[in-house]
């Protein structure tokens, strides 16, 4: 990560007075225009940052780098990003630990694979597959960008794979110690992941709406080798303290997608098998998915 002076090619976040955000790389030469006049980038290069920077008609900027959180939400994108709070749970939840080999599937345009590297650090690796061309190209870009990584290399501890983790990953013989699935439809790679996982190793999954939470958890029960999946959403509300003006803010993020995980079991060994009966009505007649062992289809039966 960058430290020391703005350099050019790195991008910078200017905050005014209203605390209205601009993100932009800095680039010789160049200026930034807003309804505030324009700054010259060559006054932000070569400069430590946290300092005020005055525009051409007056306008006051605090310019700092950009947070990881600030960077992935204005980067520019192939595919949704990951928004920094599930990227937090996902690290924080998966227990990514320095020097962990994570595996990834579906890269997006490369704002969790940001968080997987940092919290890997310099002596882990995370390998990512990515089925679409158009999004590893951006991908790539944004990881670049972000760990100042100079065009034509890539970062030292990132293998990214232009394929299909399903296929792929069980033909490379790799093993790993955690596997994140990012994807419209991580149920088809459950034996995937279950191949290459290390025993206490976790899967953890990142979807976006009930019935792809209830066909996935309901694959992971079904297939013997993990403990009982669990599964949740993080909400975050902003609050405004003025004085005593403290209350909830008007906005938050609310739902953006459901997280689950599962430790894999080692070779051979079940987890106890859950005696609690599911809900009436939980496996009726229309559900056509996987059943963990032994549920009928209609409970009541």
């Amino acid at each position: 990560m960058h430290r020391g002076p703005l350099r050019a090619g790195e991008w910078v976040r200017l905050v005014d007075q209203k605390g209205r955000k601009h993100n932009f790389e800095l680039v010789p030469g160049k200026r930034f225009f807003s309804n505030k006049g324009h700054l010259d980038h060559d006054e932000l290069i070569g400069r430590e940052e946290g300092f005020t920077v005055v525009s051409s008609a007056g306008g006051e900027y605090l310019v700092f780098r950009p947070l990881l959180s600030e960077f992935v939400v204005s980067m520019p994108r192939g595919a949704a990003v990951v928004y920094p709070k599930d990227a937090a749970q996902i690290v924080a939840q998966a227990d990514i630990f320095p020097g962990a080999h994570v595996v990834e599937a579906g890269v997006g345009s490369g704002a969790l694979t940001c968080s997987l590297l940092r919290a890997v650090g310099p002596y882990g690796r995370v390998t990512s597959f990515e089925r679409r061309e158009e999004f590893a190209e951006v991908a790539t870009r944004n990881v670049r960008q972000f760990f100042g990584v100079p065009e034509g290399e890539s970062h030292p501890s990132w293998e990214l794979n232009l394929g299909d983790l399903q296929e792929e990953l069980p033909a490379s013989g790799r093993r790993c110690d955690r596997v994140i699935l990012d994807m419209l439809a991580p149920w088809e790679c459950v034996d995937a992941a279950a191949s290459a996982l290390l025993p206490g190793g976790i899967l953890c999954a990142y979807v976006a709406t009930t019935t792809q939470l209830s066909r996935y958890v309901e694959t992971v029960r079904a297939h013997g080798g993990f403990t009982e999946p669990q599964a949740w959403e993080s909400l975050v509300r902003d609050w405004h303290v003025e004085g005593l003006a403290v209350r909830p803010g008007h906005k938050m993020i609310g739902h953006t997608a459901f997280l689950v995980t599962a430790r894999r079991l080692a070779p051979g060994a079940r987890a106890p098998r859950k005696t609690r009966r599911p809900a009436p009505g939980a496996y009726g007649p229309d559900y056509t998915g996987p059943r963990p062992d032994g549920v009928p289809a209609d409970p009541t039966e």
